[in-house]
Parts: structure tokens; C-alpha cells; sequence
């Protein structure tokens, strides 16, 4: 899709209607239909619009995915919804009120800012992004709120807004790019644009090493239904050096408090997984406090403990076995146990889950979880399930 202009014209938008809904078997037989009445690339346009729509669904409400415009890059690079909500409402709660939202590609983050009373600026410079963006304003009645303009954003004078968001690409013709100099802009040039504003974010790469963020920065690492889904440097919230992970939905907000590395202990009763976005931002410890427990090895971030102590910025499993790493033990112990359903997890360990489970080959009625993992520097695997809470009385 190069040109949006089709789909916006009566034809385009009753086509758009028509095609609503098509399952991908179905494509070829309801293109020969409706092309004996429509131009072929408007046919073609618009199911290629339903399949974005479709696609879009699982980062977008469904009402407003079936309203929206995308292109096949806005659909994989756009924020969730549930994520941009989530920063529109911390901005709004600095008392912001207008945004200068700088490489809004289809213009997800500017409809959340939009949604919370924000006026926003939102730039792109790319021609038929910017098109898509402005569609989408119009598609779910922004318009009064969001200003789409097709611009180079390190041309924009962003002096008349309280705060600046900046989404810089991260991908590139080989894929996704790990150096923060290589986004477009550069990180460098959206830290120099955030100095300026009173208040700034910028989302960047969940993988972003510790030392890239400036000091003056808060550093907040957001995962939504246990997916880390990206970074976000904060500035201007008077907390300069504060590091978070905030867990979705909820928010449930793990704070850093600067404490030492947990010490090395035995395997104990429970193991906990700690949310990606906790081992993100350097926070196991602040988990192995709330839960009085330690880690299995100095370089793996699962924690154990003797007793449960219930905690969103976990998963908590009830261990039952710990053996040293050998196949055939645990398809043993897995036989005898008659599990056919096993879970397998992997922190520390060069074994694939599938390779494990094709050679074990789990049979029977129960389930269980395996940890391939190192315990104090020995691989080892070490077998449960997920931790029930205590009956009570």
C-alpha cells in the first residue's frame, strides 16, 4: 500500500466494510467476486487493510483496530495500547497537557495522549505514515486533539509543548538495531531534545545497557501480560537516577532501592521466576527481599526461598526434584511420575526446550515443570510445578 487516498473515498471505505473480516482461506475467492465491479488494486488495498486490521487486534481494541489504518510496519513497530494508555496516564498525572509526540508513526501513542486530554503534535516524516496517522485521528474523532504533520523531526520546534515523546525506529533494512547511535535520530539527539522540555519520554529498547542512561534519567522497563515490552527514559518527574519495572495490567510498580546482589543459597521449597521486566531493570534483588529468599547461582536471576510469600514481580513453583543434568534421570523420574504435559524453562542452559521434550518424550496424565539451570555453578534440573497458596482453615 503506497497511496491511502483510495480507501478514504466512498468506494474505498464500503470496500473496506465489505471485506471486514475475511479469513486469509477466503482471500483469493472474495477478490475474484468483488473485482468484477472494483479496480483490481483497490480490491487488493483493501484486503490487505483487513488483514492489517486483523493483525492489529492483539495490540489494539478491537473496535478501534477495525477502524484504524495501518501500514505492515506500523502494525509490528506501534505501541500496545494497554502500554501507551499506561504512559499517557503517568503524563497527565505531571500535568501535562500538551505533547510534542516526535516519530509517531501511525499514531498510536498520540491517540493514548490524545484519550487522556492531551493536545498533541504528532510528526513523521515518512509521506504515507503520516497519512495513516491522520486517518486515524479522523477514524476515532481526535482530530481536535491530535495535529498530524509530515516533518523531520529534528526540525520541529517543540518550544510551546510541556512535554516531548520521542519513539525513535529501531529497526532497520537488517532488522532491529541494538545500538542506541544507530536509532533514527539518534538516542543522543532525543536525549538533547528531552533536556529541553520541561518533561520528556523516550522509548527506546528494553535491552538498553544501564550505563547508556543519562543520570539525571528515570529508567522505567514496562512488560504487559508478562512481556517485556520496551523501556522508557523519563525526564523532568523529579526522581533522577530512579529505576522501575511496571508490570501490566494493573500497574503494579516495582521501585529500586540500590541494594546489594543477593547471596548464593540452596535450592529451597519454591523457586521464583522473576516478570522479565524486574530482571530488566536490575531488580531481582528488591524481589529476593520481598520474598526472603536468595539466588540458585550468582549469575542467574531465579530466586528461592524455604516458605511462599505471594508477590506480583514473580511467578512462584513448588520444587519437588533436584537432579544434576542427565536426560535420562528425568525422563525416569518423568515416567514415573506418568507426566505427558511438561513445561520447560531455561535460564543458564545451552538445551532447547523442544530438544529436551523429544528425547524425554513425557507420557501420562499429570503435569510438571522442569528448570534447566545452574545451582551454585553446576548444571542442574530441578522439577516442580506452579505454587498453590495454602488452604485456609
Amino acid at each position: 500500500m503506497n497511496d491511502l487516498a483510495p480507501l478514504l473515498t466512498p468506494e474505498g471505505r464500503a470496500l473496506l466494510e465489505e471485506v471486514r473480516g475475511t479469513a486469509p482461506a477466503d482471500e483469493l475467492a472474495v477478490a475474484t467476486r468483488l473485482r468484477r465491479d472494483h479496480p483490481a488494486d483497490l480490491v487488493s488495498a483493501a484486503l490487505g487493510q483487513a488483514r492489517l486490521r486483523q493483525r492489529a487486534a492483539a495490540k489494539f481494541a478491537a473496535a478501534d483496530a477495525e477502524r484504524m489504518f495501518f501500514t505492515p510496519n506500523g502494525v509490528e513497530q506501534s505501541t500496545r495500547a494497554s502500554v501507551a494508555a499506561y504512559r499517557a496516564r503517568r503524563l497527565t498525572d505531571l500535568g501535562v497537557t500538551s505533547v510534542a509526540d516526535l516519530c509517531c508513526g501511525i499514531g498510536g501513542d498520540a491517540i493514548a495522549l490524545a484519550r487522556a486530554g492531551i493536545r498533541v503534535l504528532a510528526v513523521d516524516r515518512d509521506p504515507l505514515t503520516a497519512a495513516v496517522a491522520r486517518a486515524n485521528a479522523e477514524a476515532l474523532g481526535l482530530t481536535e486533539l491530535m495535529e498530524v504533520r509530515e516533518a523531520d523531526v529534528t526540525e520541529v520546534d517543540t518550544a510551546g509543548y510541556d512535554a516531548v515523546f520521542v519513539d525513535p525506529a529501531r529497526r532497520g533494512g537488517r532488522g532491529r538495531i541494538f545500538d542506541p547511535e544507530a536509532y533514527s535520530p539518534p538516542l543522543s539527539w532525543a536525549v538533547a531534545a528531552a533536556r529541553r522540555a520541561p518533561h520528556a519520554a523516550l522509548k527506546i529498547a528494553p535491552g538498553i545497557p544501564h550505563e547508556a542512561v543519562p543520570p539525571e534519567a528515570e529508567a522505567e522497563w514496562i512488560s504487559d501480560g508478562g512481556d517485556v515490552k520496551e523501556a522508557v527514559l523519563w525526564f523532568g518527574t523529579g526522581a533522577p537516577g530512579a529505576v522501575r519495572a511496571t508490570l501490566l495490567p494493573g500497574p503494579r510498580t516495582l521501585l529500586g532501592r540500590g541494594l546489594p546482589d543477593p547471596g548464593v543459597r540452596p535450592v529451597g521449597r519454591y523457586l521464583y521466576e522473576p516478570d522479565g521486566a524486574v530482571i530488566r531493570a536490575h531488580l531481582v534483588a528488591e524481589v529476593a527481599e520481598e520474598v526472603a529468599g536468595g539466588l540458585l547461582d550468582a549469575t542467574i536471576a531465579y530466586v528461592t526461598a524455604d516458605e511462599l510469600h505471594p508477590t506480583p514481580y514473580a511467578t512462584p513453583y513448588e520444587i519437588t526434584d533436584q537432579l544434576p543434568f542427565n536426560l535420562k534421570k528425568l525422563k525416569a523420574l518423568l515416567r514415573e511420575r506418568e507426566v505427558g504435559t511438561l513445561t520447560v524453562k531455561k535460564r543458564g542452559s545451552a538445551v532447547e526446550p523442544e530438544e529436551l521434550r523429544r528425547k524425554v518424550k513425557p507420557q501420562g496424565p499429570n503435569a510438571a515443570t522442569v528448570f534447566l539451570t545452574r545451582v551454585a555453578g553446576a548444571p542442574t534440573m530441578l522439577v516442580g510445578g506452579p505454587a498453590r497458596p495454602p488452604e485456609g482453615p
